[in-house]
Order: C-alpha cells, then sequence, then structure tokens
C-alpha cells in the first residue's frame, strides 16, 4: 500500500493494519513484507532513530509495498517536512490538542515546499495558490498522510474542531497519555476510557476521517472498537509481539522438560 492508497481507505472507512517497528535490523523490512501488513509506523517521539537510519527505513519499506508513517518528536511542521523530505509517507504528530496545530501541519504536509507568509496566507484562506502552483503542490504532495495523536481530555474538547481541519487523514489514540489524562493510568478497560474511544470513534467516523489506537493489551478489544468504526489499525509492536512468542514458547519447553515455568517478564510498551 503507497501513501495515496492508505489516505484514500481511511476515509472511506475501510480498514489498514500495521505495527510498530522498532528494529533497524537489516532484514527486517523483508520479513515483515511476508507479513501482509499495509503500513509501518515508525517512532521517533519515544526510540533512538537518527535520521539516516530512518530515512533508510523509509525508503525500504517504501519499496516493498508497506507505507512508511513517521512519528515526529513533537508537532512541529519543520520536523514534519524533514522526515517527509526522508522518505516517510506520511506522519504522525503527539500530543495534538488544538485545530490551530492541525492547521500548521497541514501547511507542512499538503502545501510542502510552501512556507512564510505565503504559507500562512493560503491556510488562513486570505490567498489561494495560482493555479500553475496550486497544480504543483497537489502532484507534489500526493500521497502524503496527515495522522495526529489524540492523548488527552482538552483534544477530546477540542475533537470536532480538528476534526474540521482539510486534509486531516486520520487521528489516532495514545492510550498510555490519555487514560493519564483521564485520571485512571493504564487502566484501558475502565469504563471511563472505554466512554472516551466511543466518542472518539464516531466523532471521526461522522466526519469522515480515519480513526485508530495503538493498542497492545487486548485483542477483544481492538475487535470491539473496529466494529464501531475504527478502521486505522495499528497493532502491537516487534519487540512486544517477540517477547511474547518467545516466552510462550519457552514456557512450553520448560513445562514439556524440565518440569516448571519459565521465568517470565514484561516488555515496557511505548508511552503513547
Amino acid at each position: 500500500m503507497n501513501g495515496q492508497e492508505m489516505i484514500t481507505a481511511l476515509h472511506a472507512g475501510t480498514r489498514v493494519y500495521g505495527t510498530l517497528v522498532a528494529s533497524p535490523a537489516p532484514k527486517w523490512p523483508a520479513a515483515l513484507a511476508k507479513a501482509g501488513l499495509d503500513f509501518v509506523f515508525l517512532d521517533t517521539e519515544h526510540i533512538a532513530l537518527d535520521r539516516a537510519q530512518l530515512s533508510w527505513m523509509c525508503w525500504t519499506y517504501r519499496a516493498m509495498g508497506m507505507a512508511p508513517i513517521v512519528r515526529i518528536p513533537s508537532p512541529d511542521p519543520y520536523e514534519a517536512c524533514k522526515v517527509l523530505d526522508g522518505g516517510a509517507s506520511g506522519i504522525i504528530a503527539p500530543y495534538v490538542e488544538t485545530a490551530e496545530q492541525v492547521i500548521a501541519l497541514r501547511g507542512a504536509v499538503k502545501l510542502r515546499p510552501v512556507k512564510g507568509q505565503r504559507l500562512q496566507e493560503f491556510l488562513s484562506g486570505a490567498e489561494t495558490p495560482e493555479p500553475v502552483l496550486d497544480a504543483y503542490l497537489a502532484q507534489n504532495n500526493t500521497g502524503n498522510v496527515l495522522i495526529v495523536n489524540i492523548e488527552s481530555v482538552p483534544a477530546i474538547q477540542a475533537l470536532d474542531a480538528i476534526l474540521a481541519v482539510p486534509g486531516l487523514d486520520a487521528i489516532l489514540v495514545g492510550p498510555h497519555d490519555l487514560s493519564c489524562s483521564l485520571g485512571i493510568p493504564e487502566q484501558y478497560r475502565h469504563p471511563r476510557f472505554e466512554e472516551a474511544m466511543r466518542t472518539i470513534i464516531q466523532q471521526a467516523r461522522a466526519a469522515g476521517v480515519g480513526v485508530g489506537i495503538h493498542f497492545w493489551a487486548g485483542l477483544d478489544q481492538e475487535v470491539a472498537w473496529a466494529r464501531l468504526g475504527m478502521n486505522l489499525m495499528l497493532h502491537s509492536a516487534d519487540l512486544t509481539l517477540f517477547l511474547n512468542a518467545l516466552q510462550s514458547d519457552l514456557a512450553y519447553l520448560h513445562g514439556e522438560l524440565d518440569g516448571g515455568d519459565a521465568a517470565t517478564g514484561e516488555v515496557d510498551a511505548v508511552n503513547m
């Protein structure tokens, strides 16, 4: 799937499937291509990836038919431009709480390379691009996916305004940060958290914008929310999936061969 195909699917309500990839191992893209992923989520907010390394990963995943979507460290339009220049098919901006932040990101993602006063005039509607420039911007930015994280109570309160910004393709719930903002840290089955999720999904789909959550705690909840309309399916992470499978296999081997259980541990999920 490329960026434009992802944009079309997100607005249509069609589900797209991806996972968080933390490993820069050279063989990882070829291995993940066998899983049938539509996109990969590369995180530079919480994971230490340098710019050259990130660019190599983006171009490789693009070449293998998995759209690389990069979360930038902050909702900064210049950070968005950097990762798009490096080969990303789209960006996720963390902890967005206002429509004004989304408008600024729209300028970086959908109207590159215009900047400065001219960009502000275009974003405000005070001016429109000349026909030749308008055609150039449309072609130059085709397939650039714009997603923002909804991670707080103020973001939910501003959600209608956020969803109304032209060019926004999807919103992505950060469950860890949202649960903390709700005052129920990591209680993902709490009625308050589940009600917040229902509200977010309903508002996003009513606006024709894609919606998802980066989740690792329970397939049953992912299925339930997808049945409510969630279509940006960002499931787990490479490290978490690896550890879960390894622990399961080791527990079986210890039980069959040693009459005991393997040591267990937990991988910290990416705090979102």
